[in-house]
């Protein structure tokens, strides 16, 4: 059992290089959908611009995202040497995932309210519906900390341990 234990940070940190891989194409997508949102010598016309424009954004988001998310599976998972069983490192982990999704969701929700507002107005309920979410979300989140905070004080050296972590993780960050 113990050695297939071993095997989890491994598999962690090959889904981490995946998000990796695969936030970096989307960059290269965003800037390439920009650059033709440019288009400086092409005859478009402005909306049409503004919609590759808006969409390189949108791609860009959802790779901050992938990133993010990468960047969190190897920090809690690989670089910590405990299990992610203890309630600290769970909300922890919970905060750094719905963070991301959070602004996800809300920097989508502005990208598609520019561009449905002129393109299909009748639409713009949709993505209103999509911002209540992550406002929900936003909000359940708070809610979330708020209750855990009695079990922050249950358990004060786990809060020690992760700090500690923290600053191991933080000592073994290039630059």
């Amino acid at each position: 059992m113990k050695a297939l234990l071993r095997l989890f940070p491994a598999g962690h940190l090959i889904i981490a290089l995946l998000f990796v891989v695969a936030a970096a194409a989307l960059i290269v997508v965003a800037g390439w959908q920009l650059w033709e949102g440019i288009g400086l010598f092409d005859d478009v016309e402005l909306s049409d611009r503004l919609g590759a424009m808006l969409e390189s954004i949108a791609v860009l988001t959802v790779a901050l995202a992938a990133l993010e998310l990468g960047q969190t599976i190897l920090e809690e998972e690989v670089q910590r040497e405990a299990t992610i069983g203890a309630p600290t490192r769970v909300r922890r982990f919970l905060s750094r995932f719905m963070i991301v999704l959070v602004v996800a969701l809300v920097i989508e929700t502005l990208v598609l309210t520019f561009r449905v507002s002129s393109d299909a107005p009748e639409q713009l309920p949709y993505v209103a519906s999509i911002g209540i979410a992550a406002a929900a979300l936003l909000v359940a989140w708070g809610l979330f900390i708020r209750l855990n905070t009695a079990a922050e004080e249950l358990e004060p050296e786990a809060m020690e341990e992760a700090k500690d972590e923290d600053s191991q993780v933080a000592e073994d960050q290039p630059g």
